[in-house]
């Protein structure tokens, strides 16, 4: 089968033939229908995120179960799934306490080799998936079975963006009916963001972005306010549309220092700052530690959105196909394996939202 391979920091991947590990007791073999291409397969590729090379990218994707090990219960052949790139082995600490995206097995799912390139070396996958190639064996764990008439460039969405991004508004800040919401950063979980701000009810949506495309994006799926950051202070530009409070919700949805601090001072007194973006591992994040005390701000971490999948993922599904979450919006281009390279710089051009591997 064919795989795209992260070799070397800084370098493009590389398309090669690749055999799969045979499944263990546990594994599920899935033939990938489509993968999204998502700025933490970039981060990878840059070292921003260290992960020893080679390694086979791509976390969020979907497909149709081929094999299965003796011991998987939860699927079987010819199942359709979506893979989670955090597992829900359903019996750790923190899954035993609805927190499966924050579940222990997940180190150790990625460590595992799972395919054997020509010369013979062996390669992990990302976070135990690997969903740029054609076919991959996971655990049990990190797969989730649907049943659904979505095309699979809408469902391959979930397995992160939308997940993360929807998430974050119903499940980690808990968006209020009625609210302002700020988003910084509209990209694939930007657009999720704003998504999920609209069907948790918030009245005021604002989008703050430098591309136009996904400003006008932003508006389709729900945004009501479009701010440029190029056009001035993006903090003042919220400020001057909240008569001079601020939003009382602020995702940061971008993962760099500057644009957290933004976040939190475009959050209102009493409101919440949300860090939904991947920050490097080498960074730090300074807050005025007065204003935490004094303005009452809270900020929090977001991690898959707070998603239990084995509950969200069905209904994630369930909004789209009543109409209520539109994935094909937020599928910019479908794509071959070999032009993977291609769409991380279309990514870094900001002309698209999501390209998807099918």
């Amino acid at each position: 089968m064919r795989a795209a391979v992260f070799t070397a920091v800084d370098q493009p991947l590389t398309v090669e033939d690749v055999e799969l590990i045979p499944p263990g007791p546990r594994d599920v073999v899935v033939q990938v229908a489509a993968s999204g291409v998502c700025h933490s397969d970039l981060s990878i590729a840059r070292g921003y995120v260290p992960f020893p090379p080679p390694t086979i990218l791509g976390h969020e994707g979907t497909g149709t179960v081929l094999e299965v090990g003796p011991e998987v219960s939860r699927v079987a052949v010819g199942d359709h799934v979506i893979a989670s790139f955090v597992p829900a082995c359903g019996t750790c600490w923190f899954c035993l306490r609805d927190q499966s995206n924050l579940c222990e097995s997940s180190l150790g799912f990625g460590a595992t080799p799972r395919v054997r390139r020509k010369d013979g070396t062996q390669a992990p996958c990302m976070t135990g998936l690997g969903t740029f190639a054609e076919a991959m064996t996971v655990d049990e764990a990190s797969v989730v079975k649907v049943q659904t008439d979505l095309p699979p460039e809408q469902l391959a969405l979930i397995g992160c963006g939308v997940t993360t991004g929807v998430g974050a508004a119903l499940n980690t800040a808990r968006v209020q009916p009625g609210s302002t919401v700020a988003v910084i950063g509209c990209g694939g979980v930007g657009q999720s963001v704003i998504q999920g701000a609209r069907i948790a009810g918030a009245a005021r949506i604002i989008a703050v972005d430098p591309v136009e495309l996904k400003r006008k994006t932003a508006e389709q799926l729900g945004a009501t306010d479009l701010v440029d950051p190029n056009a001035g202070d993006p903090v003042a530009q919220v400020q001057a549309l909240t008569g001079g409070r601020g939003a009382d919700y602020a995702f940061e949805v971008i993962g760099l220092p500057e644009t957290v601090q933004q976040a939190y001072a475009m959050a209102r007194r009493g409101g919440t700052a949300v860090v939904v973006g991947m920050p490097r591992m080498d960074t730090t994040v300074t807050l005025p530690g007065f204003s935490l005390f004094y303005d009452e701000k809270k900020v929090l971490g977001c991690v898959y959105g707070s998603a239990q999948v084995r509950r969200d993922f069905p209904r994630l599904i369930s909004l789209a196909e009543n109409g209520r979450l539109d994935l094909g919006a937020m599928v910019s281009r479908r794509i071959k394996l070999d032009e993977v390279n291609d769409a991380f710089r279309a990514m870094d051009a900001g002309e698209v939202i999501r390209s998807v591997i099918i």
